[in-house]
């Protein structure tokens, strides 16, 4: 039987969109759990603070500013959170956006900028942090998806096939990682709590909602927190060498009925 070398108690890590949501939440759980985490965000005074919060704690954290719509200010990033913390051993690709529109309604502006902070910014990412992992032999690339690749929405403009393009470009990377070392999994969220609908138009959402309900979506009211993601993550790169947990969905438990 091949015999794999544990993973370091502390591992060094990035979590993008770190300053709110999921990726606040993950960075929180990952410094919970013993380890170093650079947080990464455009809005980096708000990272800060939950960096800040870390630190309270006895956690390790630094907040940097990142943009993954731009190469360079990811290449920076990157650079900056290994000098930092040391080699990076855990990626979690967090930074998303959404804007409520009908796919046809929406401009092709605004749909190659989302395909580029949900996509392609996960690739720039990708290409500054994993060539190194490959060359240690080690590493845990964490990509956060969305029910909605199994399960098409309508009303989210660009963000199902982006969504879909980063799931597929997951399994695409788990097949050419295969012995290297290195784990690339999804952590697939249901409906979540989180920043991702600061500032929506409010008609245009009850609009996307009442469309959900009649294609049988949003069976119930509850919805799972940015909290209970962020375990999710931490149990993917907890899981012992030897153990790969490609792709863990995460749905939201319906409230108890009456009896």
């Amino acid at each position: 039987m091949p015999r794999f070398a544990p993973n370091p108690e502390k591992r060094p890590s990035i979590v993008t969109g770190a300053s709110s949501g999921i990726g606040a939440a993950t960075a929180v759980a990952l410094a919970e759990a013993g380890h170093p985490v650079a947080l990464g965000a455009r809005r980096v005074e708000k990272s800060e603070e939950v960096a800040d919060r870390i630190r309270a704690a006895g956690g390790a954290a630094v907040a940097l500013e990142l943009d993954v719509g731009d190469g360079e200010s990811v290449r920076k990033f990157a650079a900056a959170a290994a000098e930092a913390l040391g080699p990076i051993e855990i990626l979690v690709s967090g930074a998303g956006g959404l804007e409520p529109s009908p796919i046809h309604e929406q401009d092709s502006e605004t749909f190659a900028e989302q395909v580029g902070v949900n996509l392609l910014g996960a690739h720039r990412l990708v290409s500054a942090v994993v060539p190194d992992m490959v060359a240690r032999r080690r590493g845990d690339v964490v990509f956060i998806g969305s029910d909605v690749v199994p399960a098409p929405r309508p009303g989210m403009g660009a963000y199902v096939p982006a969504k879909a393009g980063l799931e597929a470009m997951a399994h695409a990377m788990r097949m050419e990682l295969e012995g290297t070392g290195v784990r690339a999994s999804i952590v697939r969220p249901g409906p979540t709590v989180s920043s991702l609908a600061e500032g929506w138009d409010q008609q245009a959402t009850l609009t996307m909602l009442e469309e959900w309900k009649q294609w049988g979506f949003a069976r119930h009211a509850y919805f799972l927190r940015a909290a209970d993601i962020a375990d999710a993550v931490t149990t993917v790169v907890s899981a012992p060498r030897g153990v790969h947990l490609t792709l863990v969905e995460v749905q939201p438990e319906a409230p108890l009925r009456e009896t």
